[in-house]
């Protein structure tokens, strides 16, 4: 799987219903994207997880992610990365950031908890170019 291919599916990962604090309960100004997504990308079609723990995973890789206003912030090792995002129905549009085209993920069911030991990874400290800060 190529780094560009990963960078797709985690910004399909990285959407949250809360703002900066991505821990919290879904908020009704802002979409709940918790859930179970399929994203076609040129390495074949992928399985991305949401949830509202703050964490995404798709295969064995689990990442971090915020959002702020329309911008999903995810965190790939210690820098935040911002992408645009677009939920219209079932579907989950991503664009920018280092995307050629945008891309579409749809929803096909519930988010699943992480696996039984498996630690949420740490976050960066800061996110450039947001007001505030991630509350952890």
């Amino acid at each position: 799987m190529t780094l560009r291919t990963l960078r797709i599916i985690a910004l399909g990962l990285a959407l949250a219903p809360a703002g900066l604090n991505a821990q919290s309960a879904p908020s009704g100004n802002l979409p709940d994207i918790t859930g179970t997504w399929q994203v076609e990308t040129p390495d074949g079609p992928q399985t991305v997880v949401v949830r509202p723990d703050s964490s995404a995973s798709f295969g064995d890789e689990i990442i971090r992610w915020r959002v702020v206003s329309d911008t999903v912030y995810l965190a790939f090792g210690d820098e935040w990365i911002g992408y645009n995002f677009a939920l219209r129905g079932r579907t989950l549009t991503l664009s920018g950031g280092d995307l050629e085209e945008p891309y579409d993920l749809k929803r096909v069911g519930p988010h699943t908890p992480l696996p039984e030991g498996v630690a949420v990874p740490a976050a960066p400290p800061t996110i450039m170019g947001a007001v505030g800060e991630p509350e952890r």
